[in-house]
């Protein structure tokens, strides 16, 4: 694609979007890149990861042919990917890397935004200050450098006298992870354990600068989600629109060549530029036409997936109808999507009951898709 900005259409769009993402292979694969989870991760930066079995089948799809997840519960068993309170107030998978430097950006504000709650709830700062040093002696010690359980860990504040009733356990832990103090890392049996998030500054977590982490990940966000608007960006981080804008500007200043400008529907949206050739790659305009110009099919996706979750406006994939089957209620609970040529049309379930059905699609689609549909549902392999 040549410098400048290219006017694309919004199908055009929707499948560029699939394959950033890594949900769609036109070439089935062959002379790209197969990534393993942790690179899948690492190139995404982090995925959305409050439901856990959503975010491993999620990483799972994007991941080589055959990955299972047990093969992404074996890259949180190595250490190589952690889940952690990293922007919004809300868990991510990411990398031990990027976990550092998303709370480095993040966490001064989603602590600002928690502390009327933790107020009511009667947790001052002096009470976390003790629960840290409780948590950091807790899992320095030779039996849980492993890590320790959610269960184990209460129990230990509530001996020392720390109130953990109702919600304050929880906001301690979200206090304690803001402060770099624990993430979730290995499996036991179904759960994950709280393992000791190493110091800012150690071997274990070199110090990265903030502005030079806002710009490697705005790049990493455009190159793995777009094409997507500045503001999209801004709101996935839950930070100020003005500092991200000029992070991107500076960014776009000194490497002019690592983003492109499309237009969608008369907005402007950026899409990184890389040598995968399943996304944007080196191509002129007209090599990216030539692989977008055809319908790409069935894609499903695990409740709260990034290519639903990623973006503050998901018009260019759902509208308000199609998106009350993904978000029925007002309890913020994103059900696994059914996308069509990149446009979601209704939900589906990993294991359905015998009197449900397997799928539930917005009215008016046709036939063929819903066999389509329902081939998809069949072929899912991950549970």
């Amino acid at each position: 694609m040549p410098s400048g900005t290219t006017e694309i259409a919004s199908d055009v769009a929707r499948r560029l979007r699939l394959r950033t993402q890594g949900l769609w292979r036109p070439d089935g694969g062959t002379g790209s890149p197969e990534p393993a989870p942790v690179d899948v991760v690492r190139r995404m930066v982090a995925l959305q990861g409050q439901d856990l079995p959503a975010v491993l089948r999620a990483i799972a799809i994007r991941s080589r042919p055959g990955t299972t997840v047990e093969d992404v519960r074996a890259a949180f068993d190595a250490g190589d990917l952690v889940r952690g309170w990293t922007q919004r107030g809300t868990l991510f998978a990411t990398t031990p890397g990027d976990l550092a430097a998303l709370v480095s950006l993040t966490a001064e504000r989603v602590t600002q935004q928690g502390r009327r709650t933790r107020e009511a709830e009667g947790l001052d700062d002096a009470l976390v200050d003790r629960v840290e040093a409780l948590t950091r002696e807790a899992l320095a010690a030779p039996g849980n450098v492993s890590g320790i359980t959610r269960a184990a860990m209460l129990d230990l504040w509530q001996q020392a006298g720390v109130p953990v009733e109702g919600q304050r356990g929880y906001h301690l832990i979200v206090s304690l992870a803001l402060r770099g103090v624990l993430h979730w890392g290995p499996f036991a049996g179904a759960q994950q354990l709280m393992v000791a998030t190493p110091r800012s500054g150690s071997g274990d977590a070199p110090t990265e600068q903030p502005g030079a982490a806002l710009r490697r990940i705005a790049r990493s966000y455009f190159t793995s989600r777009g094409p997507a608007t500045v503001d999209d960006l801004a709101w996935w981080l839950g930070l100020p629109k003005t500092p991200v804008r000029a992070a991107v500007s500076a960014l776009r200043e000194a490497e002019p060549d690592t983003l492109v400008e499309v237009i969608v529907d008369g907005t402007a949206m950026l899409v990184g530029r890389e040598p995968d050739p399943r996304c944007l790659g080196g191509g002129s305009a007209a090599g990216l036409s030539s692989w977008l110009t055809e319908p790409c099919g069935v894609v499903l996706v695990p409740g709260f997936d990034e290519m639903v979750l990623g973006y503050q406006d998901r018009g260019l994939i759902a509208d308000a109808e199609a998106m009350r089957t993904v978000v029925p209620f007002t309890n913020g609970i994103f059900r696994p999507a059914v996308l069509l040529d990149g446009r979601l049309i209704g939900t589906w379930r990993r294991a359905p009951k015998p009197d449900q059905a397997p799928f539930e699609l917005v009215p008016g689609i046709r036939t063929p898709a819903r066999t389509a549909v329902d081939a998809a549902v069949t072929a899912w392999h991950l549970g």
